[in-house]
């Protein structure tokens, strides 16, 4: 069995190399099966609001902590030796309590987003995770996320991005391993972001309308995830197969039987 320590180690090693990390989010067991079993699979990644959904709750911090850890720790046992990073919300109120928690659960990784709260605040709040992982010996990859974009409103582009950089400096001087900035970003928003922050810093999230991945690439971005996108996929199948049953069809012809 590969170690936690091992799994952190190699989860920074995959965000560091020249090549583009892809993950695609898993929500629970099966999921966590039949994307780690996949060709080309490096890393597994839990999104927040795809656990939150399929225990019952609306997203935004809204499942207990102990839910998400538990789902967390079973994503891990699933995902064997592949180095799993953990969507923890702003942290449910305890950043390094929660860190703490992830990381015993095996967890090698974190989002942590920011929800556009006072700079100071949510610095403390990367600095108390960083804190959390050293302390448990794991150099773990901390993802600091920020909501300049996906809060943006009406404001200026030039604004918000001059924001989402400041705010991603902050973090990394914070320790932050990396700056996650999800939202509908264009070519050049990607490239002044990787230009500020550096090379192999910058996450980005993948949604209809995201740059290209090859492109995502070039401009020197680390890591592109699916965050609750998977989810729906995998939900917009089940409401296709539903409506072609009621319409009097059935299984499409490639299906696979995955469970």
């Amino acid at each position: 069995m590969v170690s936690t320590a091992e799994k952190a180690t190699r989860l920074q090693e995959l965000h560091a190399a020249p090549d583009l990390l892809l993950v695609v989010n898993v929500w629970d067991a099966i999921t966590a099966k039949v994307v780690a079993e996949t060709p080309g699979t490096q890393a597994l990644a839990t999104p927040s609001h795809g656990i939150a959904a399929s225990r019952g709750y609306p997203d935004g911090e809204k499942i207990p902590r102990d839910e998400m850890i538990a789902e967390v720790a079973l994503i891990v046992r699933t995902a064997g030796d592949l180095p799993v990073t953990a969507d923890l919300e702003a942290g449910y109120g305890d950043p390094g309590g929660t860190v703490a928690r992830a990381i015993e659960a095996g967890a090698v990784g974190c989002n942590l987003e920011d929800q556009m709260k006072p700079l100071a605040e949510s610095v403390k709040a990367v600095e108390a995770a960083v804190a959390a992982a050293q302390s448990a010996g794991v150099d773990f990859v901390l993802n600091a996320r920020t909501d300049a974009f996906l809060k943006a409103g009406d404001r200026d582009p030039e604004e918000v991005l001059a924001e989402a950089i400041t705010r991603g400096r902050a973090y990394l001087d914070a320790g932050a391993s990396n700056v996650f900035v999800p939202g509908r970003l264009d070519e050049t928003q990607v490239g002044r972001l990787v230009e500020a922050l550096g090379e192999r810093k910058v996450n980005l999230i993948g949604i209809p309308g995201s740059i290209p991945l090859a492109t995502a690439r070039e401009l020197g971005v680390s890591r592109v995830s699916y965050g609750p996108w998977s989810q729906n996929v995998a939900l917009t199948a089940l409401a296709k197969l539903a409506e072609d049953v009621y319409a009097g069809g059935g299984l499409p012809a490639d299906t696979r039987k995955l469970n």
